[in-house]
């Protein structure tokens, strides 16, 4: 027996010490809570926490005491280290665990781990993630199978974003990003998927993929690991992930996908099916797409239409997904987790149509490393051009943290090819026009993966 696999079976049997480096990331923090719960020793460490992972970690008991690296807590006790993709390769603790021979894994490298017995459904692709994975957990639980998970955003229903068990599935929120700083290999790769899905490609990362090929290739490869009796699911109505997905694999199934037929009726998505319409508590074309999607998958579990369209009326967006902030007095408030240049025009364009055309104010955040590279920024042309007015924000203190070209109002503007954008680069500039937007029968659509300069979104319209 290998030695990786001996430590594993020692994981069903026994109570292991385990430490995670990066510990209060969104992902890494709810891997501690969920090997917390099943019983084992977790140390951690990283050089920041913030709520929520902040309280969740020291209600559970394992927030360390101080921040920063200890090397200390290293030693020939524990019988793995878990590395999240904040720690550097020259990170003290991961030096020391090199030094002293300490079972290092990535983070998708322990779910595989764990979860070698299991049939494995990954998702994959550049947007939608999120969302078809929390779809079809949904599904899956409604119709009372036996599953385990690992979700990037909190999902209705569910007490966490991963859990481990025994039970003989597991669906995956495959990230196309590094597994670690010492395993350039994409995340989605390392669960080995049977069930795969590519929800839709547009370049994202260039820090890590230099050009579109490298980033498409990745994805080629995903299809390309699906093995014999495996299924590929993709999105057809996206050129790159049709053109993928479509190509002919020995043995293996193809499920081509389109957005589920919908209309939009005095506020509320309706799906038309042969039995009649079913009220969403979604909307959106990008989220009939994501639905056909958990629509295509679920059925490999003998979940018939009827029974996915029974559960998915049911369904609501996970955490930060077109969010309703406020909704009062003739104002509502989105918040969006859309930070990428076609999941942006996407929120845009859903928002505008459920508004019933209502004129929308979109706030875009540029805060990404790809959205704040000049070089990439004209890929977001376009992207605002459904919204009635639009704001762009950005802090030049973060273009320098990432050591990054500085941009100026001109260069967005430039990009966005929109001239009536207007453009602002402080909280407190982002803070006034807020202050100062009409909110009398107003939609406002606020968009990032940040969380705009710290602003108090909801007192700013109080």
């Amino acid at each position: 027996m290998s030695i990786v696999n001996s430590i594993f079976d020692d994981m069903q049997k026994n109570k292991l010490n385990i430490h995670l480096i990066a510990m209060g990331g969104s992902v890494m923090h709810a891997l501690a809570l969920a090997l917390k719960t099943q019983g084992h020793t977790i140390t951690g460490s990283d050089d920041q926490f913030f709520d929520p992972s902040k309280s969740a970690l020291k209600n559970a008991g394992i927030l360390p005491e101080q921040t920063g690296w200890d090397p200390d807590k290293i030693t020939n006790s524990l019988n793995m280290v878990i590395l999240g993709m904040h720690a550097q390769k020259d990170n003290p603790e991961l030096l020391k665990a090199q030094e002293l021979n300490v079972p290092v894994y990535s983070f998708p490298e322990f779910i595989y781990q764990q979860s070698q017995n299991k049939q494995r459904i990954v998702i994959a692709g550049s947007h939608g993630k999120t969302t078809i994975t929390s779809m079809i957990m949904h599904v899956l639980k409604y119709h009372k199978k036996s599953f385990d998970y690992v979700v990037g955003a909190d999902v209705k229903g569910f007490e966490s974003r991963i859990r481990l068990s025994d039970a003989p599935m597991i669906v995956i929120e495959g990230d196309e990003y590094l597994s670690s700083r010492i395993d350039a290999t994409p995340k989605m790769l390392r669960y080995q998927h049977h069930i795969g899905v590519v929800s839709g490609i547009a370049w994202d990362h260039i820090n890590v993929f230099k050009t579109e090929k490298e980033y498409i290739d990745q994805f080629k490869q995903f299809a390309n690991a699906t093995p014999k009796a495996g299924t590929i699911a993709y999105n057809q109505e996206d050129t790159i992930a049709n053109e993928i997905g479509s190509q002919e694999r020995e043995d293996v199934v193809r499920l081509p996908f389109n957005a589920l037929p919908a209309k939009v009726k005095n506020g509320t998505t309706y799906l038309e099916t042969s039995d009649g319409e079913i009220a969403l508590k979604v909307f959106g074309k990008h989220n009939l797409i994501n639905m056909a999607a958990a629509k295509e998958v679920v059925s490999r579990f003998s979940i018939n239409d009827n029974e996915f369209y029974e559960a998915i009326a049911s369904f609501e967006l996970p955490s930060l997904r077109l969010q309703t902030l406020i909704k009062k007095d003739g104002l509502t408030v989105y918040r969006d987790y859309a930070h990428a240049p076609s999941k942006v025009k996407a929120t845009v364009n859903a928002v505008t149509e459920h508004e019933n055309n209502r004129e929308v104010t979109a706030i875009l955040e540029l805060h990404t490393y790809s959205s704040l590279n000049k070089a990439f920024l004209p890929h977001y042309k376009g992207s605002l051009d459904g919204a009635g007015k639009a704001i762009v924000f950005f802090d030049p203190e973060a273009i320098a943290l990432k050591k990054l070209e500085p941009i100026s109002e001109k260069d967005v503007l430039d990009a966005f090819g929109n001239s009536k954008i207007k453009v602002v680069n402080s909280a407190e500039a982002l803070s006034n026009e807020l202050k100062n937007a009409n909110t009398s029968n107003a939609t406002i659509l606020l968009m990032s993966s940040g969380n705009f300069g710290g602003l108090d979104l909801k007192s700013l319209f109080i």
